[in-house]
């Protein structure tokens, strides 16, 4: 049983709140923390594609929107490519900004319920606060597998499928 499993969610911009992005946010983190047996503490912010960009401008010098950054409150280790990080040793795991407008587009483009693409995201982000990556296709492949395993755990299909 993990210990204690705390997200906190700022809304930026609201139509998050009509997308019920707190609920998603505490459903997707928990399930993440839960599926790796920890605890901890995340907080997420709803925000626009404006807002997003300067972000991804300030942290990674793209000045672009995105669909979600993550800010994981510890530095990870390096580890073998292709194995699951060492998990963090802190109550506080990190921050996730997600953007409204990107998200809703890709959605549409994709097909896919906005909630479930949402969740994924969620998902997605908590995962690399936890120290996983995608920068080599040996990591890509073990972060995938995880979030479809917790995907699957919420009845969420796998976001990775081809569609026929």
């Amino acid at each position: 049983m993990p210990d204690d499993i705390s997200t906190d969610c700022v809304i930026e911009d609201d139509r998050w709140e009509t997308l019920g992005l707190e609920a998603l946010a505490e459903r997707a983190v928990a399930a993440a923390l839960t599926w790796h047996g920890i605890g901890g503490e995340v907080v997420v912010m709803g925000c626009d594609d404006g807002r997003i960009a300067s972000l991804n401008a300030d942290f990674r010098g793209k000045p672009r929107a995105t669909n979600v950054l993550s800010w994981p409150s510890v530095e990870h280790l390096p580890h073998e490519p292709g194995a699951t990080p060492d998990l963090p040793d802190e109550e506080e795991l990190g921050d996730i900004a997600i953007a409204y407008d990107t998200c809703l587009a890709e959605a549409a483009a994709q097909g896919k319920p906005v909630a479930d693409h949402v969740t994924h995201l969620l998902v997605h982000a908590t995962l690399h606060l936890l120290g996983y990556d995608h920068m080599n296709d040996a990591d890509a492949e073990t972060m995938e597998a995880a979030e479809r395993s917790i995907l699957a755990r919420l009845n969420i299909p796998d976001p990775y499928q081809e569609k026929v």
